[in-house]
């Protein structure tokens, strides 16, 4: 493995070690992914694994929160943005979740109740849930902007260090998605100072 490649796979193993103690389960059971999709002939390896199982719930997560957005949020561009980008990271959830079943993992949360850099906590979503007017619009932006920036640095890891060329792939589309989407949430942030 070359130095690049090997810094990368320690940056993302790092970030999955940063998991803090499971809290208690009670999220509803997550639609399976299709079993019947075959594996391709290259195996997953561990970074390929370990991003695939961390960014399905980093988005499951986030998508929760931007769906409270579609109620609390006062801005109405907030709203907006907070519905396009629910649409968008639903759409990644689907290939991940495919991706998932080429790999021959289990459509599970292997990261359920970890306090994870840039994931969307149980915590998180209570407060959301009680911030009212435009500190909810603030908090909104500033968890999916933290989601935004770990996820593409995470994806980013996968397109150095992963093997498999679907996975590196998506992640790059990931990059780039995360990348436009900051650049949106840049405008919203000054709006909601």
């Amino acid at each position: 493995m070359n130095s690049a490649r090997t810094t990368a796979a320690l940056s993302l193993l790092l970030l999955l070690a940063g998991c803090a103690a499971p809290a208690d389960a009670g999220r509803p059971a997550r639609p399976s992914a299709t079993a019947s999709v075959p594996p391709l002939s290259v195996p997953a390896d561990p970074t390929d694994a370990a991003w695939v199982q961390l960014m399905t719930p980093m988005n499951e997560q986030a998508v929760v929160l931007l769906t409270l957005a579609g109620n609390r949020a006062v801005d109405s561009r907030t709203r907006s943005w907070a519905a396009t980008l629910r649409t968008a990271q639903n759409g990644e959830l689907a290939r991940l979740r495919a991706l998932l079943a080429r790999m021959g993992l289990p459509d599970t949360n292997v990261h359920e109740g970890h306090d994870m850099p840039g994931m969307v906590t149980e915590h998180d979503l209570a407060r959301a849930r009680t911030v009212e007017g435009g500190a909810f619009d603030r908090f909104l932006v500033a968890q999916i902007g933290d989601h935004l920036r770990q996820s593409a640095q995470v994806s980013r890891s996968e397109t150095k260090a992963g093997t498999r060329p679907d996975a590196r792939r998506l992640a790059a589309a990931l990059v780039s998605a995360r990348r436009a989407e900051l650049d949106r949430l840049a405008g919203l942030s000054s709006r909601n100072e």
